[in-house]
């Protein structure tokens, strides 16, 4: 059996080996720069053939190996740069032996969206540990990068035309531990944002890796940071800070409103402010998203705010959630003018009002229970992204989504099936950051997730079986190890009690939110691999 990850669509393992020689040398029908300073680029008398192919779909590619030569075909230099991959996953689970077992492959992806995202909003880790990420996503066939770049806690992207999102919102003086009901604070402050070169260079650096980047500035909620700097875009006028605190009832005082703030819909000055925004964010990324969260957008400043009661007056709005379906309407229309479609979290169907006969609205489904709007929406031919909170929020505790959550995902148990998911575009794990201050603790939760992730959402239907997957990552963990991946270890990615389970959550919940972290440790020091 091939060991590989994800599961490829047909394999068969021929016996024999194929010696890759010192100095490899490839022709190619494909510009290949990530493989030109490894191997060299002939026209004749070359190890391994690239060929180009029309006939096969747009990631796939065909992979044969035999005792004396490997040959690849791709339509794609993506598909192309995928076959490599697989070889040399290959060539890797033999132990440095540099074989690759003579094998037929034909492979292609479940699903055209394949993502992840973090969070680098709540805390941030900069260009080297996003790089790194891309190139563990490359590795495990994921395509897409969610990049949630503002929150409440910091705005990470310079915006030219308004410095101050990032001379003071992107610093806050230090933050909420302990837990969400906690008020203590850890006294180191947070700061950090990236340039618009920097950000280009990470968008090149993930396009050649066949890596789209879709960003996440969000409006209406989440936007304290952006308040800070810019206090005129709020109901109320005031001057506040960047808030410390992530969640839970938090102290009044000098923050006198809640962590998560809104803009004002009621002000004309508002939306200028936030195209002005957006035309920045969309001359930077050439994805064809942009993503604008519109989730968990408390309604209480819109209630008291007489130019937000105004515009619902104005516009027949019957309710806070239609003045959000109205804000998010006039968005999604602003974005057309740039051929951008809007995607928002699935609690914007919440608003009657919302132009659902558009289907320029992608929404992320993320809630853990079944969304009937969201069900309702895919059926009339609306898009989806599913990233169910249950499978697939890595920042949770593997008490809370271990291992076998991520990987036995069931969309119909969601209201999607065979119906309807032609309307969705695949699967996204989220990694958001409340808890997570440091590189340690955010490979600990997203690998072996991550090579979950990448079977669910490339692997077919017929090929998911957890017990064979596990044989096949505690194969695939040497590479891992070998990668400097500081993984979950079993004890910690696969809990087998419930009271333990039940306890680290409680302790995590408490104000302990390394302890996963600590017992993995643990369970290395004592020869757990």
């Amino acid at each position: 059996m091939l060991k590989l990850i994800p599961a490829p669509k047909h394999a068969v393992e021929m016996g024999g080996f194929y010696r890759l020689p010192d100095d490899v040398k490839i022709k190619t029908d494909f510009d290949l720069p990530l493989i030109s300073e490894k191997a060299q680029i002939v026209e004749t008398d070359a190890d391994i053939v690239i060929i180009s192919d029309a006939d096969i779909e747009k990631e796939g590619y065909t992979l044969s190996v035999t005792e004396s030569s490997v040959t690849v075909k791709a339509s794609t230099k993506t598909g192309a740069y995928y076959a490599l991959v697989s070889m040399w996953k290959l060539g890797e689970l033999q132990l440095g032996k540099r074989e690759i077992p003579c094998c037929e492959i034909e492979d292609g992806p479940k699903v055209s969206w394949r993502g992840l995202e973090i969070d680098e909003s709540r805390h941030f880790f900069g260009m080297d540990e996003i790089k790194r990420m891309l190139d563990m996503m490359f590795l495990e066939k994921l395509n897409v990068f969610h990049w949630h770049l503002t929150d409440d806690q910091g705005w990470r992207i310079e915006i030219k035309k308004y410095p101050k999102l990032v001379e003071i919102g992107s610093t806050r003086p230090n933050s909420q531990i302990g837990g969400w009901r906690s008020v203590k604070m850890d006294n180191v402050p947070v700061s950090g944002y990236y340039t618009q070169e920097q950000i280009k260079e990470v968008i090149a650096y993930a396009k050649e890796r066949g890596i789209m980047i879709v960003p996440e500035i969000d409006f209406p909620a989440h936007c304290a940071a952006a308040i800070a700097a810019y206090k005129e875009i709020a109901c109320v006028v005031k001057d506040t800070e960047v808030p410390c605190y992530f969640g839970g009832r938090i102290p009044q005082g000098k923050f006198n409103f809640r962590w998560n703030r809104t803009i004002c819909c009621g002000k004309e000055s508002t939306f200028e402010f936030i195209f002005n925004v957006l035309d920045e964010v969309c001359d930077l990324f050439d994805s064809p998203y942009i993503h604008m969260g519109g989730d968990e957008a408390p309604q209480i400043e819109w209630k008291k705010c007489p130019k937000c009661q105004k515009t619902m007056a104005d516009n027949s709005l019957k309710n806070e959630w239609e003045l959000q379906g109205w804000f998010e309407n006039r968005i999604c229309d602003y974005l057309k003018t740039k051929n951008k479609k809007l995607i928002a979290w699935n609690d914007v169907l919440k608003a009657d009002n919302l132009n659902k006969n558009d289907k320029n609205v992608v929404v992320q489904y993320w809630t853990p229970k079944r969304d009937n709007r969201c069900v309702d929406y895919v059926n009339s031919g609306g898009e989806a992204i599913l990233s169910n909170h249950q499978a697939f929020y890595f920042d949770m505790t593997y008490a809370q989504v271990p291992l076998t959550n991520t990987y036995n995902y069931t969309p119909e148990k969601y209201g999607m099936n065979s119906e309807n998911m032609s309307n969705v575009l695949g699967y996204e794990g989220e990694i958001w950051t409340e808890w997570i201050a440091d590189n340690a603790k955010l490979e600990l939760y997203a690998f072996p997730r991550m090579q979950a992730l990448g079977e669910v959402s490339w692997s077919s239907k017929e090929k998911i079986n957890f017990d064979d997957f596990k044989a096949r990552l505690d194969a695939y963990k040497p590479i891992l190890k070998s990668l400097g991946i500081d993984y979950a270890v079993d004890s910690v990615s696969l809990p087998q009690s419930k009271r333990e389970c039940a306890k680290i959550k409680r302790k995590f919940f408490k104000g302990d939110p390394y302890l996963e972290l600590k017992l993995n440790e643990i369970y290395k020091s004592k020869g757990e691999n």
